[in-house]
């Protein structure tokens, strides 16, 4: 029998759900199921600059966890964009931050955010 899945941090809900391909119907594109904790991954190793270890820590789980959730999304991410698949970001087990996202990420967000404006 598996270990039960431990959850993990998520400081904020993605905006969006549904990412595909522009002018083609959803219901006739193989869609692809990202859930919010491998969008996560890539969100805070890809976008803010994290590496794994920060990563697990702001997560909360180990950081062999948090590579191999990154890999698993950065593949599905790799397949939408080279065979057209819509992405659907849904799902997972999860539990959403309840403190002030800028408290739970600290300056580096800060200092991520006024690089990426320069």
């Amino acid at each position: 029998m598996p270990r039960p899945e431990k959850p993990r941090n998520i400081c904020e809900m993605p905006k969006y759900s549904v990412f595909g391909p522009k002018g083609e119907r959803m219901n006739k594109l193989k869609q692809i199921e990202l859930p919010i904790d491998e969008l996560e991954t890539i969100r805070l190793i890809d976008y803010l600059g994290y590496n794994q270890e920060e990563a697990a820590n702001q997560m909360n789980v180990a950081r062999t966890t948090v590579q191999r959730v990154y890999n698993i999304a950065r593949k599905k991410v790799a397949e939408s964009l080279i065979e057209g698949a819509v992405i659907i970001i849904e799902g997972g087990e999860i539990v959403l931050c309840d403190q002030d996202c800028e408290d739970c990420l600290g300056q580096r967000r800060f200092r991520n955010r006024q690089n990426n404006q320069k």
